[in-house]
């Protein structure tokens, strides 16, 4: 047992320590706690859970992975998870809160004055949400397999147990406290190494600014080198124009209206005293957020380079090193089978490239070289950062925690709004109207178990690597619930009728979509169309497909309202009410 290891496990031990036993302390002692922490959170309080819900696995672990692999062009991801959560701070958390309900469906159904679009809108909330988990499962075996040298599987079990003993026995209540300490390990385990790396490369110590700084060995603009580096070895420049911007278009709309739809986080803002407070934490969220956000394109970009230039220790002219003098931390997560070199010319070198250049084939061929020899999973870029530029043992455990709290934060809030959903809008709002309060916390409690049972069986087999799956999460809740809470808000015209239509349209449509180019859904008389941009629709990615399904949510839901009765006056005057806020409302066992 190496002292890394040692390191590493007293970091995760012991944060796992604390979450176990704030929940403990904070056990929920009804629905009220179970669901909305009692009604009673503080706004900082609110806003930095908001932040740990918010800061998943793909932000923390995969999103700078995905900058760092696609420059530009992935800077989507900042975009779309930034503006969505702007849009759903201003124009839908303040009037659900008004609203004063335990869940999204139970608004949804009440607005709509139908137990059908409630149970309409449970289906679109767990299919969304389940997506969504996978993702964080599979951020969390990740970290598990490289920190605590415990296969991926393991890893999944360890994570769904630790869940399942602060979710399951503090709901809401003890959810919320657990997230505060998690927000504070993600973001000290996310800035400290940013910062120490900043410095090696550009000796300043604010990762953004360092971003815009001058390269220390090279004396060239840190993105200036990057570009170079990567575009002498035949990939594209890291800082160039997107040629699909419909796409890209479209993908930014898709995270935003499906990050506006997402129900963990709208349930949140359900936990404050009053609907001024609901404004609050979403003011204290944007900054808990920013700090993390601001970050990421910085540690995304030098990751790249430092990865580059371990491969290349005297520049991309020269011979790359040898595979018998790779760096420790190479050979450490070669272990985990996320990394892997296969020497293709047999001269005992790492050739990375990008082989699917047909332009570079040329000089690869020139120097020897018959295809790219290394890869990497994007997943372990954040995680192994630390490692590439050497920093302390103490930071790499830090990180090991962080990346932990990340990925566990957001499954616990998403499993919770799984079990409110069954619990709540199903067995309470559909099944047995009049079971008892104590019944129905039981009833969470077993519906949370059997979410997380599910969520790590599917959480060991994802579709792809963290962040992909979570943007398919956003891509369905983007076709599904945003235009439905919108049009519930903002128009007095749709009916139940239309509101059911429109999910199911959405739904239907983005899931056919998805599944096409997936390979989880086979047409007759087709070979599964490949998922690349020569065979999507327009151009259009199974990523991007939410925001088309959104516009068909809308579509739908408008044309048959007004092709159906107008909603009943009462439901009118409700639509108002909400809109012109006026009292506090609170939360009330229903």
């Amino acid at each position: 047992m190496d002292q890394q290891y040692i390191i590493n496990l007293s970091f995760v031990g012991a944060s796992f320590l604390l979450y176990i036993g704030i929940a403990i302390w904070a056990k929920a002692g009804s629905t009220s706690d179970f669901y909305v922490a009692g009604g009673g959170v503080h706004p900082i309080t609110n806003g930095a859970a908001i932040g740990a819900d918010w800061m998943s696995a793909a932000s923390f672990i995969s999103m700078a992975g995905l900058i760092a692999a696609g420059g530009y062009s992935n800077s989507t991801f900042l975009m779309g998870w930034t503006g969505g959560y702007v849009l759903l701070a201003m124009l839908l958390a303040p009037y659900l809160r008004k609203f004063g309900k335990f869940t999204v469906p139970e608004f949804i159904g009440d607005r709509f004055y139908s137990q059908n679009a409630r149970l309409v809108a449970v289906i679109c909330l767990i299919v969304a949400s389940v997506t969504y988990v996978i993702g964080q499962m599979a951020g969390a075996g990740v970290a598990f397999s490289r920190f605590l040298e415990v296969d991926s599987t393991m890893g999944l079990m360890i994570a769904a147990v630790v869940v399942f003993i602060y979710a399951v026995m503090g709901g809401m209540k003890g959810i919320t406290y657990t997230q505060v300490a998690q927000y504070c390990v993600l973001i000290v385990a996310y800035t400290i190494p940013a910062v120490f790396i900043s410095m090696n490369l550009t000796g300043n110590a604010i990762p953004p600014l360092g971003l815009f700084s001058t390269h220390v060995d090279s004396g060239m603009p840190v993105l200036e080198k990057l570009n170079q580096v990567i575009t002498d070895l035949g990939f594209n420049s890291y800082t160039a124009d997107v040629d699909n911007k419909l796409n890209m278009v479209l993908f930014t709309l898709s995270l935003m209206i499906g990050t506006a739809g997402l129900p963990h986080v709208i349930i949140r803002f359900f936990t404050v005293p009053k609907v001024a407070d609901a404004r609050w934490s979403a003011g204290w969220a944007l900054v808990f957020i920013a700090l993390l956000y601001l970050t990421a394109p910085a540690v995304a970009s030098m990751a790249r380079l430092n990865i580059m230039t371990t491969i290349y220790e005297d520049g991309t002219d020269a011979q790359p090193i040898l595979y018998e003098n790779r760096p420790d931390w190479i050979k450490e997560w070669e272990v985990t089978g996320l990394i892997e070199f296969q020497d293709k010319n047999n001269d005992g070198r790492i050739q990375l490239y990008n082989d699917a250049n047909e332009d570079f084939a040329p000089v690869a061929k020139a120097r020897g070289w018959e295809g790219n020899e290394f890869t990497y999973n994007n997943d372990i870029l954040v995680l192994a950062n630390p490692e590439i530029a050497q920093l302390p043992g103490w930071v790499i455990g830090l990180i090991a925690a962080g990346g932990l709290a990340a990925a566990l934060s957001t499954a616990a809030g998403l499993l919770l709004a799984i079990s409110s959903a069954v619990s709540h809008d199903l067995i309470k709002g559909r099944f047995n109207p009049d079971i008892s309060d104590k019944g129905e916390l039981l009833a969470a409690r077993i519906s949370m178990g059997v979410a997380i049972v599910v969520a790590t069986y599917l959480g060991a087999n994802p579709p792809g690597f963290a962040a992909q799956v979570v943007a398919l999460a956003f891509g369905i809740a983007a076709a599904s619930l945003f235009p439905v809470l919108m049009m519930g808000i903002f128009s007095k015209r749709v009916n139940n009728v239309g509101a059911i239509s429109g999910m199911l349209a959405g739904l239907i449509f983005t899931l056919v979509y998805i599944f096409i180019y997936k390979g989880w859904f086979f047409i007759p008389g087709t070979n599964n169309l490949p998922d690349t941009a020569q065979h999507w629709v327009a151009g259009i990615s199974p990523l991007s497909i939410g925001a088309v399904g959104a516009i068909v949510n809308f579509a739908v839901a408008f044309i048959v309202s007004n092709a159906t009765e107008e909603p009943p006056e009462e439901i009118q005057k409700l639509v108002e009410s909400v809109r012109y806020p006026r009292g506090a409302g609170t939360a009330q066992d229903h």
